[in-house]
């Protein structure tokens, strides 16, 4: 998934001291008052000059790429960090499933945690608790999703829109289980959070306030494990059975072109 990143500052520039020689006007000799150097005339009037585009506009090669769909490993992710991230990129059209919701973590202490969900099962509607809400939602897919809402406008038709190209799900149901699947790395607790520091996964808070579906994720996550091992294994052995045909093989030149051309 790539993430815009674009700093409005040039590296020279120090957005805390702002002079005439960081403002451009001692090489041009524009006046403080009116500190925008003229623009430059192109050979080219195709071809725009360093005048045109500011350093934090974006241009077609800093446009992000799409694809049709794409599939998140959520383990290892903070929670908020990777809701942000997908929120942005369900605003701007992108299909994205999320998968292993439990493995999230969360930064702090799990009691902080817990403290923190039962405030949050403390709000109620009075007039009707049942029918008004909030609905206390227990399983880590839901709680990721919630979180996810909270950041785009969901009572808008672009944002109801938005949430339609998201799925969440725990563990890694079929057919995403033969998927390629991405991580984020600015979203990654390793990368994220110092060492040491404490921390707790969405799993076990579910577990603690009332979801009853973790051992039942757990195993099957140990089935999918040791099918995907076996697979991988039958991949490694073709590649090399492969690779020793491709060194003993005779082929004269004319059939390997032939063979390139068709995709061999």
């Amino acid at each position: 998934m790539a993430i815009l990143q674009f700093n409005p500052l040039d590296d020279e520039t120090n957005p805390a001291v702002m002079n005439h020689e960081t403002l451009g006007c001692a090489k041009t000799g524009v006046n403080f008052e009116n500190p925008h150097p003229p623009r430059e005339e192109s050979e080219d009037n195709d071809q725009p000059t360093k005048h045109d585009t500011a350093p934090h506009q974006i241009t077609k090669d800093t446009m992000s790429t799409f694809e049709p769909v794409i599939t998140i490993d959520a383990k290892g992710h903070l929670l908020g960090r990777l809701a942000s991230t997908v929120a942005k990129q369900l605003l701007n059209g992108q299909k994205i499933v999320v998968v292993r919701c439990e493995a999230l973590n969360i930064s702090g202490e799990f009691f902080r945690a817990k403290l923190k969900y039962h405030a949050y099962l403390r709000k109620m509607t009075r007039y009707n608790p049942t029918r008004g809400g909030p609905f206390h939602f227990r399983a880590p897919s839901r709680i990721f999703y919630k979180t996810v809402r909270g950041m785009i406008p969901h009572k808008t038709a672009r944002g109801a829109a938005a949430m339609e190209r998201l799925k969440v799900f725990e563990g890694v149901p079929p057919p995403y289980d033969k998927v390629k699947r991405v991580v984020v790395p600015q979203a990654l607790r390793v990368l994220r959070l110092k060492p040491g520091r404490k921390y707790c996964t969405v799993g076990r808070l579910s577990h603690e306030v009332g979801w009853k579906y973790q051992d039942v994720v757990a195993r099957l996550e140990e089935r999918r494990k040791v099918k995907s091992a076996a697979y991988y294994e039958r991949k490694k052995a073709a590649r090399k059975q492969l690779a020793e045909a491709q060194k003993s093989a005779k082929i004269d030149d004319k059939t390997k072109t032939e063979l390139a051309a068709l995709g061999y």
